[in-house]
């Protein structure tokens, strides 16, 4: 679920799962506002002049689902600390008038002393802590991303001059996205174009954070009837997304897992891990680069899957971590044969049917609130996600083909407010009713006619996915240079006979002919090897993923002369 907290430092959504321990909130929430102590942070439902609060330290050792709170909820933050210019304290006296419950579990009973403070009127508001950007925006952020032309036969000028024909384009530029075939520029160019909108670069100190994400969660506060949240809502199709480009670096990472569909029929999922990198292709542009797939436990079926209860989820994302990667989507397929014996499949997905099924579009909403995207160009430090979301399936000639995409900022919105839900129509989301706990706002979408005219159309009782979601590109490069090998045995495919187990990983290392060390270098047994077999000390682990990283032959024969190293290797050969 998402809760939200309102503070003098902005509002912030934190994600949680409702059986988690109320400590993982507070231990974000404390990050996100700069403060130390949970004993000195209080929470209610109201500002504190008119509801309960209690301290977040009170709160932990209770799980989310214990307190009452719902997805969307607000809570109302107060930081009681006695740093910086000596705040007068006030002890408030609250009666309980009204049955009205607490923001976490038991009533209100009789009064309430609430300590609260004061602040002077030269107090100085706290800072947002400083945004931890990916590395990739951190660059782009360093570049106007100008679009360089050259002089033309309509230029009549020296050569040192420049003119309309000429001149450097924005990186929005419509024109030049329409002639280079792409519809969506990219999110960095998008930031661009607001800031030039906005604010002032040559003024620093006048910079306003130009994102807001869309806030769609209604609610009416039972004491005043005072209702917050939109009361209509219109879908466009977003003209930016976050991520423009998809490369596996490798065309066997992809081919490996569509083998569990051509040798047994099902369908199969999977995690991307990689980083994101600058795609210069589009202007200020981002590709996701993904260097391997993990398949958590799951069982296949010829028209779906089920995934299954993923033990090791936190160990893969450290191993993936301490190799420079991190989750960067999904994928899965959807492959049917087309019985013509030649190696073709149907072409289920175009654009008389769906891209992604509305199911879908539900699936990659949750995974992108999820995996949030940091950036310093929203005031709550956060904006909408770069975790994509890929479909194996037939193309139009019956080849097999990855295509990749995003739901949309105001899809996240949707899916976050509850206001969504699948149909039997792949093609055709829901909007549901409004209930106890859930209001559901009017909702539009705006289309363009067969006149060129915008119109609106009411989106109730459904409207169609494609309002949602953003398409990007994908592809394999030209000269791979993959991170890993794809030699070891893949992970959860015991039913096809394919078992991570002590053997194949004693046939695996000693395949290694060339005895550099590189053989080790295979995303899944490093990942087999370090969150499955215990026998590696911390110092050895570590000293295996440095050379996996940085490939350095010192690490290596380090590594193979340490004791926790001949205790897997003598291991290894008891186990032939």
């Amino acid at each position: 679920m998402i809760l939200r907290f309102r503070s003098k430092q902005g509002m912030f959504r934190i994600s949680v799962d409702p059986s988690q321990d109320f400590a993982v909130v507070v231990e974000e929430l404390l990050g996100k506002i700069g403060c130390k102590d949970a004993g000195e942070v209080l929470l209610s439902e109201q500002p504190t002049s008119g509801g309960a609060s209690r301290t977040a330290q009170s709160l932990i050792g209770q799980r989310v689902d214990q307190l009452g709170l719902k997805n969307g909820d607000m809570l109302f933050v107060t930081v009681n600390s006695s740093e910086g210019s000596n705040p007068a304290t006030t002890t408030t006296t609250l009666n309980n008038t009204s049955n009205n419950q607490p923001i976490v579990g038991g009533t209100v009973s009789g009064s309430i002393s609430i300590k609260g403070t004061i602040p002077s009127l030269n107090t100085t508001t706290t800072s947002r802590k400083p945004v931890q950007q990916l590395p990739v925006d951190t660059l782009l952020d360093g570049k106007d991303g100008r679009i360089k032309r050259s002089r033309s036969y309509m230029c009549r000028h020296g050569d040192k001059g420049m003119c309309e024909y000429c001149s450097p384009l924005p990186p929005w530029d419509k024109g030049y996205r329409e002639e280079h075939g792409f519809k969506h520029k990219s999110f960095h160019a998008h930031v661009a174009e607001l800031n030039e909108q906005k604010n002032n670069k040559h003024n620093a100190t006048s910079y306003m954070a130009p994102l807001e994400e869309p806030d769609y969660v209604t609610t009416i506060d039972p004491r005043t009837g005072v209702r917050t949240g939109p009361t209509v809502v219109t879908l466009q199709q977003q003209q930016f997304r976050m991520v423009d480009h998809v490369e596996l670096a490798d065309s066997q990472i992809m081919n490996q897992f569509i083998d569990v569909w051509r040798q047994t029929g099902v369908q199969r999922f999977g995690y991307m891990y990689g980083r994101y990198e600058e795609y210069p292709e589009v202007p200020l542009g981002v590709k996701a680069v993904v260097e391997a797939i993990y398949e958590p436990p799951q069982a296949g079926e010829v028209d779906g899957l089920t995934l299954l209860e993923w033990t090791n989820e936190k160990a893969v994302d450290q191993v993936a971590e301490a190799l420079g990667l991190m989750r960067v989507g999904i994928i899965f397929t959807d492959l049917t044969d087309s019985g013509m014996k030649n190696g073709t499949v149907l072409c289920k997905r175009h654009k008389d049917t769906y891209f992604l099924s509305c199911l879908e579009i539900m699936m990659a909403g949750r995974n992108q609130l999820s995996h949030k995207n940091a950036t310093v160009h929203s005031a709550s430090g956060e904006y909408s996600s770069k975790f994509v979301t890929c479909v194996i399936s037939g193309g139009i000639h019956g080849e097999i083909e990855p295509r990749s995409y995003q739901v949309s900022v105001a899809g996240e919105a949707l899916v976050r407010a509850d206001i969504i839900t699948g149909t039997t129509q792949p093609s055709i989301l829901h909007i549901n009713d409004s209930a106890p706990g859930r209001i559901v706002p009017d909702v539009f979408y705006s289309k363009i006619n067969e006149y060129g005219l915008e119109v609106k159309t009411n989106a109730k009782p459904s409207f169609p996915v494609e309002f949602l979601l953003v398409s990007l590109s994908d592809s394999f490069p030209k000269e791979p240079k993959p991170q890993f090998n794809s030699n070891f045995t893949i992970e959860n495919r015991d039913f096809m006979g394919e078992l991570q187990e002590l053997k194949a990983a004693y046939r695996f290392l000693n395949s290694d002919v060339v005895g550099d060390g590189s053989q080790l270098v295979d995303f899944h047994f490093l990942v087999y090897l370090l969150t499955k077999l215990d026998i590696l000390g911390d110092s050895e682990a570590q000293l295996l993923l440095t050379f996996a990283r940085d490939r350095q032959y010192e690490d290596y024969l380090r590594l193979v002369e340490s004791p926790g190293w001949m205790t897997l290797v003598t291991i290894l050969e008891q186990s032939t």
